[in-house]
């Protein structure tokens, strides 16, 4: 049975409950983190509750809270090992539902897990190439905040889902951002390249580590803008995030990306990505 942390409890998840008027609810007034815990361990830690709390700030949601203690009880409650934890914070309940913030909500704090797959046991073979679409990215302009409300990004993946595709890559003012549930790369020549971080596009700790493994290995990158025109001729498009890991682009829209197979240079990236982490859930 799944045993959840709700404002100091750890109860089993069908026995979770909020307020109906709870700003997380009415108004996605709420921030969240996605993290790995390996073996029991969290994964970058420090670094996903560094983005926590700049969300929070962001928000002006003011916390002092032991976030690693309770984790790491929440992860052994579920029986350690390899899991994704999932954690939102909202500002609160104010009892009613009314715009205005008042400054002495006690925030609601919620997290829960699931299990990781060992992509790398699973073998290379078996990763399947996806379809993308492009499409207009009519998110608000703070998206380095890690914010609940996710409508645009579940519509343009309703969108992609409509035209036969698996994700959407978001464009906005002629330069592609992100996809809605990823970041992307593109290769060229045997180079990497992904747009830069700003407010327009979320620091994904997944892409962090892709550009910190092809540093180690030898593998050029680099972070630039990245135009349609660009994207559809590149030789290798692939896609990111903390629970598909590295997944390559064989189509985008109507174009054919590259030869249409999965790029030597994804399979190289492939491989020492799931490599690190199957020593991490293994310890092998």
């Amino acid at each position: 049975m799944e045993t959840v942390y709700l404002n100091g409890h750890y109860v089993p998840a069908e026995e979770a409950k909020i307020s109906v008027f709870d700003r997380g609810f009415l108004f996605s007034d709420s921030v969240y983190e996605v993290i790995p815990f390996y073996q029991g361990v969290g994964f970058r830690l420090d670094e996903h509750l560094q983005r926590l709390e700049h969300s929070l700030r962001a928000l002006r949601i003011e916390l002092d809270f032991d976030w690693a203690s309770m984790l790491s009880r929440l992860v052994a409650l579920n029986g350690s090992g390899n899991l994704s934890v999932y954690l939102q914070v909202t500002r609160g309940s104010a009892g009613k539902r009314v715009h205005a913030i008042d400054p002495k909500l006690v925030p609601t704090i919620f997290a829960c897990c699931q299990p990781i797959r060992d992509i790398y046991q699973e073998g290379i073979e078996r990763v399947e190439g996806i379809k993308v679409i492009v499409t207009a990215d009519l998110r608000w302009r703070r998206c380095d905040i890690k914010a609940t409300c996710l409508l645009p990004n579940i519509l343009v993946l309703q969108q992609a889902k409509e035209a036969g595709a698996q994700e959407a890559l978001l464009l906005r003012d002629g330069t592609l951002t992100e996809g809605a549930s990823c970041n992307f790369f593109i290769v060229e020549r045997g180079v990497i390249y992904t747009p830069p971080i700003g407010t327009e596009i979320l620091s994904g700790t997944t892409r962090a580590l892709i550009l910190e493994l092809a540093d180690q290995n030898g593998i050029p990158r680099q972070e630039t803008d990245i135009d349609y025109q660009r994207l559809i001729n590149a030789d290798e498009v692939w896609i990111s995030s903390s629970t598909r890991a590295i997944v390559p682009v064989l189509q985008v829209d109507d174009y054919v990306v590259g030869d249409g197979l999965k790029g030597p240079v994804w399979q190289r990236m492939f491989e020492i990505f799931t490599r690190y982490q199957h020593q991490l859930m293994t310890g092998e």
